[in-house]
């Protein structure tokens, strides 16, 4: 009966602070407090309970025992902003979600896999994936790319996946093509890679083949824990067990891949490569949320993702091993083998950027915990020998004026490593 009792005073904590802590928390988050940028659970430096405390150094009083790398001294804290943020400070695009959007539709939360009924028993000329998956439709919408109906049992309904297809592809080819499976960010959808960024001219040289699936409005590349019961939506399932198959057994994608992404699909990229061992054999993340059992980011990221909350990875105390499950600094050895690009901007205001913009301007606020995050990333894989090239640009807050150049600048390391050829 106890242990009943602290479980629900544990949820109750959790849950009231997601309501009236997010404006305190983003300042906080803004600061740098809570957030070390040089400690990490890699280290064992977090504390077994999210931390809105300061930064703390080896040898000084209240430093969590086990910690192995210093934190920078402590800079004077600026005043918390007294006003919330506007919008989501991990938000990569404009919009709203689909009206199918496995995220969005709570009904099915937690369902079995299922492929949706108006797909059930009805014949198609494709190959399906292993559960079931299978494609309905497929239309032209460009030179060389497709969007692609995937009825899906991992999300109970279907969703799309954009495919710009290399020079020289047919259908009845006798070769397969290196291919890479591009992950958008919170917010946005499949189309983001061709709407948000110059990805088709910066592949176009290339023999190379690019699939850019569904996300999901709050997905994070993650099966939802759901209340422990798992089930519907289950982002991970459906792109390695159904998106890659379905690719490959249909359109001649090879098995050489690379992943990338950027925010919470740059979370996707390098944790999918960690879960996944020799699925990718290169990752290039952008601004991706890459320590999120770092002190403080739990609480932060339960609070932006409002209705979502705990359903994604479960309650950030009771439930700390998923949320270690899908922490890519944690799980830095596993990357040892694979080709790694890792950028993000500071979250000061850029050459891009309003000179101006408010203290509590998400772009700013989503950065700055994305650097912080990502500086642990780096710092954890330096201790493990995991090599990365790391373009820490500065100053640049959360938006595609800072990933875009960067996919330009980190393109050619990406096709060089799965053999995707200049023409």
């Amino acid at each position: 009966m106890k242990k009943r009792t602290d479980r629900k005073i544990a949820v109750i904590g959790t849950a009231t602070a997601a309501v009236l802590l997010p404006a305190l928390m983003v300042g906080l988050a803004q600061a740098g407090v809570g957030v070390p940028m040089r400690d990490s659970e890699q280290a064992g430096a977090s504390q077994p309970v999210p931390s809105f405390g300061p930064a703390t150094r080896p040898g000084v009083p209240g430093t969590p025992t086990g910690s192995e790398s210093p934190s920078p001294t402590a800079s004077p804290i600026p005043e918390v902003p007294n006003r919330p943020m506007t919008t989501d400070p991990f938000n990569t695009g404009s919009g709203k979600p689909a009206s199918n959007d496995p995220d969005t539709n709570t009904a099915n939360h937690g369902k079995k896999p299922k492929l949706p009924a108006d797909a059930a028993g009805k014949p198609g000329k494709y190959a399906a994936a292993p559960d079931g998956a299978k494609i309905t439709d497929v239309k032209k919408v460009g030179n060389r790319m497709y969007d692609v109906s995937i009825a899906s049992p991992a999300l109970g309904t279907t969703v799309k996946t954009r495919l710009l297809l290399p020079k020289g592809w047919k259908a009845g080819a006798k070769r397969s093509w290196p291919v890479v499976y591009a992950y958008h960010g919170g917010n946005n959808n499949y189309q983001s890679w061709t709407k948000d960024s110059q990805i088709e001219q910066v592949v176009d040289d290339y023999d190379v083949m690019v699939v850019m699936p569904e996300g999901g409005w709050q997905g994070s590349y993650s099966n939802w824990w759901n209340d422990g019961k798992g089930g519907i939506p289950m982002w991970e399932t459906f792109h390695i067990e159904e998106v890659i198959p379905l690719m490959e057994r249909n359109f001649h994608a090879g098995t050489s891949r690379a992943a990338i992404g950027l925010s919470s699909g740059g979370q996707g990229a390098v944790t999918y490569a960690q879960r996944h061992t020799g699925m990718f054999k290169y990752v290039a993340s952008y601004s991706g949320a890459l320590n999120i059992t770092a002190p403080g980011v739990p609480m932060f990221l339960v609070s932006i993702n409002k209705e979502a909350g705990t359903k994604i990875w479960g309650d950030p105390i009771m439930n700390r091993n998923v949320w270690r499950q899908h922490d890519a600094t944690v799980m830095v050895e596993k990357l040892k083998g694979v080709g790694v690009y890792v950028s993000c901007g500071n979250g000061e205001p850029g050459q891009h950027d309003n000179p101006n913009a408010a203290f509590w301007d998400a772009g700013r606020v989503g950065e700055r915990l994305a650097y912080r995050m990502n500086v642990n990333f780096l710092q954890a894989a330096e201790r493990a020998g995991v090599e990365v090239t790391e373009s820490l640009y500065g100053k640049g807050m959360h938006n595609w004026k800072y990933w875009r150049p960067e996919l330009a600048k980190s393109f050619p390391l990406v096709a060089g490593a799965i053999g995707a050829k200049k023409l």
